[in-house]
């Protein structure tokens, strides 16, 4: 009778570490899938997103200048108009993980920040100089750096940059609704991150 008892229990035991085995290797199997899954969709990442707006402006140059020992003073000016492509853009292709298999978390480790491009297109009217201080070339370039400048301040009082970290956060609330459904942890700046809307809270800068 004993040898029955003991023939069950171990017939039982190896039973037992049969499942226990097969258990593992399934868990095994499934963690080397999700791993090859996020893996695949980390490496395909190199979308552009970007978002443009248009910038118009009229500007008044005016210079002037002393010469010959501060007796004479010499003026030019011009009306500038400016009509101004811009674009902001998160090269997704720059953001950088970590893929810890054996805790089975995703680490963001780095957002760039946004790429911002100002395409001015200007016009001039009514220039005007004086012989000694004609308009020139020199003009034409401080020109277009200060009308840059002026359209790069109107872009950051708008919402443009806004709209752009708004579709970035689109593309990023894809990796959370990834990893949540396999069972990982996404982590961003040391933060796990429990829900897509919990993106928006975070910094994105460099």
């Amino acid at each position: 009778m004993r040898k029955v008892l003991f023939g069950i229990c171990i017939t039982l035991f190896l039973l037992w570490m049969f499942q226990l085995y097969k258990s593992y290797q399934e868990r095994l199997e499934y963690l080397k899938q999700s791993t090859a899954l996020i893996q695949k969709q980390v490496n395909n990442v190199s979308k552009l997103v970007v978002t443009e707006g248009h910038f118009s402006q009229v500007f008044n140059y005016e210079q002037s200048e002393k010469i010959f020992a501060n007796l004479l003073t010499t003026k030019k000016r011009a009306l500038v108009v400016v009509n101004a492509e811009v674009s902001v853009a998160y090269d997704l292709s720059k953001v950088t993980f970590e893929v810890d298999q054996e805790n089975r978390t995703l680490y963001i480790t780095k957002i760039p920040e946004a790429e911002v491009k100002i395409s001015p297109d200007i016009e001039y009217y009514n220039t005007s100089g004086d012989y000694l201080n004609p308009f020139d070339a020199q003009d034409i370039n401080k020109i277009k750096r200060e009308v840059t400048a002026e359209i790069a301040k109107k872009v950051d009082e708008s919402g443009l940059k806004e709209n752009a970290q708004n579709r970035l956060l689109t593309e990023m609330s894809k990796f959370y609704v990834l990893t949540n459904s396999l069972g990982w942890t996404l982590v961003y700046n040391q933060t796990p991150v429990t829900t897509d809307q919990y993106l928006e809270r975070l910094d994105f800068k460099d």
